[in-house]
């Protein structure tokens, strides 16, 4: 269960990271570029995913 978390949480990262520089127009070629609130989600997803990420790692971590 905590890989397919792992696998999640990176997902959530990079989506996110795909958003958030579509959204403030450093990558284009799509309707997301340019606009402001495909920046908001995407920061959104990607904060999302790094929480993910590190209850995941970190609660492995500490149950050791």
């Amino acid at each position: 269960m905590r890989i397919a978390r792992n696998i999640v949480g990176v997902l959530l990262v990079v989506f996110g990271s795909i958003w958030f520089l579509q959204g403030i127009n450093i990558l284009p070629g799509s309707f997301m570029t340019g606009q402001m609130k495909w920046a908001i989600y995407g920061g959104t997803t990607f904060v999302a995913g790094i929480a993910v990420l590190l209850r995941v790692n970190l609660r492995r971590s500490s149950a050791r």
